[in-house]
Parts: C-alpha cells; sequence; structure tokens
C-alpha cells in the first residue's frame, strides 16, 4: 500500500484521518459509517491536514478500536490492521468493508444507538429513508413496471425541476411522510432515484439511464 498517495487523496467517502485514537463513541461513529456506506479505511497517525505524526502505541490504538468495533457498534464490525512505517514513524491502518449485516448503529455518548452513513468526508445521521434502504437492500427483488399516480408525479416534478425533497414529495401527492417514505425508499432500492445527504438537507434526484 503506497501511505503516501492514499494520504493525498484527502478524506473522503472511504477515508478518514485521526491523529489518534481518544474517544470510544467518536470511532465507533466513523466505523459504522463506513459499514454502512462502501466500506473504508482510518489511518491512525495521521493528522486532519495529511502530516504524518506516527503512533505511539498501535497496540493502544488497536484495543481502542476493537473496543469501539465490539462494545459501541451493534452489529458488531470487525476491522483488519495493517502497520506501515513512513520514515520511521508508525501508521496504523484500520480496514472496514462494506457491510452485509446493515444497517449497523453506534452508541453515543447517551446511551443511545444511531445509525451513520458516509457522505463525502463525514460521517453524518442517516435519515430515516437512508435507514430504510439499508435495512432492505438485500430484499429487494423484481423492478418496479407500473408506476401509481403518486410515482408518475414524483417522476414529472424531477423531470422537470431535477431534484425534490420528502416535504415537497409529500405536499405534491397530498400524502403524508411516511406514505411519501415508502415510495421514495423503493425507488432508491429499484435504481430509478439516488439520495443526496448533508448535515443540512436531503434531496433525490434521478440516475439518468444510459
Amino acid at each position: 500500500m503506497n501511505i503516501r498517495k492514499l494520504i493525498l487523496q484527502g478524506e473522503g467517502t472511504t477515508l478518514d484521518f485521526k491523529k489518534t485514537i481518544t474517544n470510544n463513541e467518536k470511532i465507533a461513529k466513523s466505523l459504522v459509517a463506513f459499514a454502512n456506506n462502501r466500506g473504508g479505511q482510518l489511518l491512525i497517525g495521521v493528522a486532519d491536514d495529511g502530516s504524518i505524526k506516527g503512533v505511539k502505541s498501535e497496540e493502544e490504538e488497536k484495543y481502542m478500536i476493537m473496543k469501539s468495533a465490539h462494545q459501541f457498534c451493534k452489529p458488531a464490525i470487525e476491522p483488519e490492521f495493517e502497520e506501515i512505517y513512513v520514515d520511521s514513524k508508525l501508521v496504523l491502518v484500520a480496514k472496514i468493508a462494506k457491510s452485509d449485516t446493515k444497517p449497523h448503529y453506534a452508541l453515543d455518548e447517551n446511551k443511545k444507538w444511531w445509525v451513520y452513513f458516509r457522505v463525502k468526508d463525514k460521517s453524518i445521521l442517516a435519515s430515516k429513508i437512508i435507514v430504510d434502504v439499508l435495512k432492505n437492500e438485500h430484499t429487494q427483488t423484481g423492478q418496479l413496471i407500473t408506476y401509481t399516480d403518486q410515482e408518475k408525479k414524483l417522476l414529472e416534478f424531477l423531470g422537470d425541476e431535477g431534484r425534490i425533497t420528502l416535504k415537497q414529495f409529500s405536499k405534491l401527492t397530498r400524502s403524508s411522510y411516511k406514505q411519501a417514505q415508502k415510495i421514495l425508499v423503493s425507488f432508491i432500492l429499484a435504481d430509478l432515484i439516488q439520495p443526496h445527504t448533508s448535515e443540512k438537507e436531503e434531496y433525490f434526484t434521478r440516475i439518468e439511464t444510459k
């Protein structure tokens, strides 16, 4: 593994830098966010700006990560470790695989369990729609062929406006949030629309078929 090349990419959907591990809850959040998305790697001993600081005790860091993965994540996560020396400084790489048992929950400081999802370089709280998608990813069978009036309105609106929020869709179809959410989830699972999530908002756009 070319660690310098990896660091140059910067933090993103599948990469997170940690100078050191000090907090089990924060690490659990990163671990579940990776597992709930495409997987990823934690580089311990690397500062936010990409400078290599190295770890003092890889055994201590490993212990903290494993404790987070087993006691602060449910279902538990199994990281794989690699130790890489750069100019006599040790960088500990924790690899998190994309999970088959989604969604994973992380325990917070208030002893509550939450689902997190990786978006760009942030581990953000997953919306109810994302949680439903994660729960149903493996059970999706068949494709949507005939559309209801509500579904047609969704596709027409996206054709005209390019994007829609849950609130807009609920208002457009005069349906409850729960009903609107269900349709959006089924469309995401059928690869017809995709969610765009940030800490401020969530909206949906069509997936263009080639």
